[in-house]
């Protein structure tokens, strides 16, 4: 969740601080990147392994299917379509890695099949909803993410008392998103 806090406010703060004036011989877009690539890739992939969150023997396939995904996604020369869409899910393995844990449960056998799940996902051409940037819903789509991310904190904080409440509302959230996913890339191709 911090690396979200990070993420929606980097850009944000560079443009306070005119980091572009101060420092004209930087890119700002590449520095985001390796930024992002570490909140989240590689921040999670090491808590999913202290965490020991699938068996022995598939952690080392899990965390180079992780990394390795999330390195190709980074390098597609299209992540954010024209309309302010990812295309193909995103690299957000914070976010998976905290249902896994905290929303399921830690189910080994399970984490292994989202894993395989989330890094074929990067590369099929599936317009998700970038909430803080879309131009269609952006409203709807920052409420349903503001609202999640604080089912999100509340879930943290209780831990490890489960509040079965807050796990449909995050389930619901996730639900949400992936009915938008669907539906925005459907009427996209229809059209």
């Amino acid at each position: 969740f911090v690396s979200l806090v990070i993420d929606g406010i980097d850009g944000s703060l560079a443009r306070l601080f005119q980091v572009k004036e101060v420092l004209p011989s930087m890119d700002g877009k590449n520095i985001d990147f390796v930024i992002d690539f570490a909140n989240y890739a590689i921040v999670p992939a090491y808590f999913f392994y202290m965490a020991k969150m699938v068996p022995q023997i598939w952690m080392f396939p899990c965390l180079t299917l992780i990394l390795l995904s999330s390195t190709l996604y980074y390098g597609k020369g299209v992540m954010v379509a024209d309309e302010q869409y990812f295309v193909g899910f995103p690299v957000l393995w914070n976010i998976v890695v905290f249902y896994c844990f905290f929303i399921f449960h830690n189910n080994l056998e399970l984490n292994v099949a989202i894993v395989i799940i989330f890094a074929i996902l990067h590369f099929v051409p599936v317009k998700y909803a970038y909430p803080s940037q879309s131009k269609k819903n952006f409203w709807l789509h920052l409420i349903v993410s503001l609202s999640w991310f604080i089912g999100g904190i509340l879930v943290l904080y209780y831990y490890p008392q489960r509040l079965l409440t807050l796990e449909i509302f995050e389930i619901a959230v996730i639900f949400y998103f992936a009915f938008i996913a669907i539906l925005d890339t459907w009427t996209k191709s229809v059209i």
